[in-house]
C-alpha cells in the first residue's frame, strides 16, 4: 500500500474520531464548549489534509473519482468549516438557549460527513 494513501486513511479517520469526539461530548454535557469546539477544529483539519492526500492520490490515477462522492466530499468540509465558525461565534455571543440546543445542528453536520466518509470507505474497498 502506498505511503500517502496510509497517511490519508489515518488522517481521515483521526477526523472521525475528532468530530465524533466534539459532536457527542457536547450532546453528553448539554451545552456547547471550548473543548468541543477544538475536536471540531481538529477533525477539520485532518479532515482537509487527509482529503488534500486524496486529491492528490486521485490525480496523478487515471481512475476516476466518482462525481458524487466529489462534491459530498468538498460540501462536508464547507459544511464543517462553517459548523467550526458558527460553532466559536454562538459560544462567544450566542444565548444559553443557542448553546444548549447547538448540539442539533452539530448532529445534522455530523451524519452528512459520515454518509461522506463512508461513501470513500465503500469506494475504497471496491477499488
Amino acid at each position: 500500500m502506498n505511503i500517502k494513501l496510509i497517511a490519508a486513511i489515518i488522517t481521515i479517520s483521526l477526523a472521525l474520531v475528532f468530530y465524533t469526539i466534539g459532536v457527542f461530548s457536547e450532546r453528553k454535557a448539554g451545552s456547547l464548549r471550548l473543548k468541543q469546539i477544538l475536536f471540531f477544529g481538529m477533525g477539520l483539519v485532518f479532515d482537509t489534509t487527509g482529503t488534500t492526500i486524496m486529491s492528490s492520490i486521485a490525480s496523478s490515477s487515471s481512475a476516476a473519482t466518482p462525481a458524487l462522492h466529489l462534491v459530498t466530499g468538498v460540501a462536508a468540509i464547507v459544511l464543517m468549516a462553517f459548523h467550526f465558525l458558527w460553532a466559536a461565534y454562538v459560544l462567544g455571543v450566542g444565548s444559553q438557549k443557542s448553546k444548549t440546543n447547538f448540539h442539533k445542528f452539530s448532529l445534522v453536520v455530523w451524519m452528512f460527513w459520515l454518509i461522506s466518509y463512508v461513501a470513500g470507505l465503500v469506494m475504497g474497498m471496491t477499488s
